[in-house]
């Protein structure tokens, strides 16, 4: 295990055993994240990365035998995945799925509602997309498309980095948001997860390839 700091750590995983459909798969992963860090997480596939990102998340295959989940030193290890997003952790999936009925537009102020109803009114949430979508280079078109559906790999993950940003996690767990991004996008979407490091947040950033850490110069980098 690695401590960076003395402090109670924002986000911690302590001795963290996950099993998939009864196959064990995690055993015994623990991590320290302190306030303001960002901590890069590599490996070979099958090593069991994409696993952690979905456990940290709740996702109910994905079954924690052992170990505890700490979020500013409280147990979130039970916590059902809605519980855990208004607690403000965020999950940027490697292969972001399509949600056939729903624009991108309704699961942007569905969802800065659900996370952040309390502190934003209609108006601002209107300024924050439009300010968010020039900066990401997204035409204010794709607001009106259904989310993910038709979008390349390019767009998924402009459109996820898009919802970081949005939804203002105190825990970003970002699962390989540079597969399938072209040089232009890859730094645009670098640059944006970049300018949200700070006081008050940590993020844990999976990833094979070292291009995405050119630009995102983690605090630690962690080998699973």
């Amino acid at each position: 295990m690695i401590h960076s700091g003395t402090d109670t750590p924002l986000f911690e995983i302590r001795n963290l055993f996950v099993t998939v459909e009864g196959k064990a798969v995690l055993k015994g992963v623990s991590l320290r994240i302190q306030d303001g860090e960002v901590h890069a997480l590599m490996g070979r596939n099958g090593s069991g990365k994409t696993t952690l990102s979905y456990a940290l998340m709740g996702h109910p295959k994905y079954k924690i035998t052992a170990g505890k989940i700490l979020l500013d030193g409280e147990d979130i290890t039970d916590l059902p995945t809605d519980e855990r997003a208004r607690r403000r952790i965020f999950l940027a999936f490697q292969y972001p799925v399509s949600i056939p009925g729903v624009t991108v537009a309704n699961f942007l102020r569905s969802s800065i509602k659900a996370v952040r109803g309390s502190e934003l009114p209609a108006k601002a949430v209107r300024a924050l997309i439009r300010k968010e979508l020039a900066e990401l280079q997204i035409p204010e078109t794709f607001m009106t498309r259904t989310m993910n559906e038709g979008f390349s790999g390019g767009e998924k993950k402009r459109l996820e980095t898009l919802q970081l940003r949005l939804l203002e996690p105190r825990m970003a767990i970002l699962d390989e948001t540079d597969s399938g991004l072209d040089i232009d996008a890859l730094k645009a979407v670098a640059t944006r997860i970049n300018s949200f490091r700070g006081p008050g947040r940590g993020m844990l950033l999976i990833t094979h390839y070292q291009r995405m850490l050119n630009t995102i110069r983690p605090d630690f980098v962690h080998v699973l």
